[in-house]
């Protein structure tokens, strides 16, 4: 990993991320996790303050070793118990059916191989656990689609990995879940390009 990544990147994607319109979606999201959660993309741990008091612990993960010293700040002076690790979504250290949540925040956007981290997450949540993510994502308008495939090999390169054009909500329901709640829109204060959001919840199916 470059120093691009490691050490400017994570300072990047914390200035942006902790913008207003991207605090209110992670409180909307987070309200309905609960019990033993895993939190993939951990980032600088801008979740963290939004978990609700049925959330007993958490177990984080983020494959950019940079981004752990600016989240060991919010771990400090957390409330929940976190367990928190440098890994990859593709490869889990974690027993079958560990977690009653599972959290995705702008994350799926740069995970290499997607489906496999999509099983693992299936693999490691409980029969009864809910899968909850909002993602940003392939449009649903035709011209902003096309825009999106041209620019992602580009994006891929200044944004340590991040896919314009995923059509998250298939990618989720190939991979053994089924969603229950889905809501597509554009993101406020955000490009077109960019913003066109996935939020929702699923269960194995």
């Amino acid at each position: 990993m470059g120093f691009y990544s490691r050490a400017i990147f994570p300072r990047l994607v914390e200035f942006v991320m902790r913008g207003v319109h991207f605090t209110e979606l992670r409180k909307a999201l987070l309200a309905g996790a609960r019990g033993e959660v895993l939190e993939i993309g951990f980032g600088s741990g801008l979740n963290l303050p939004h978990y609700p008091p049925g959330v007993w612990k958490l177990t984080t993960i983020d494959a950019n070793p940079g981004m752990s010293p600016l989240a060991q700040k919010r771990i400090a002076s957390s409330p929940i118990k976190v367990d928190h690790q440098v890994l990859d979504a593709e490869r889990l250290p974690f027993p079958d059916g560990s977690f009653d949540t599972v959290v995705s925040t702008w994350t799926l956007c740069s995970i290499a191989d997607i489906d496999q981290a999509l099983r693992e997450i299936h693999r490691v949540m409980k029969p009864e656990g809910r899968f909850l993510f909002i993602e940003h994502g392939l449009s649903a308008e035709p011209t902003i689609r096309k825009w999106q495939h041209r620019l992602t090999p580009l994006q891929k390169k200044v944004a340590d990995g991040c896919h314009l054009d995923r059509d998250i909500a298939a990618i989720i329901a190939r991979n053994g879940f089924k969603i229950t709640e889905l809501n597509r829109f554009y993101m406020k204060g955000a490009p077109r390009i960019a913003g066109f959001t996935y939020q929702g919840a699923a269960l194995k199916s």
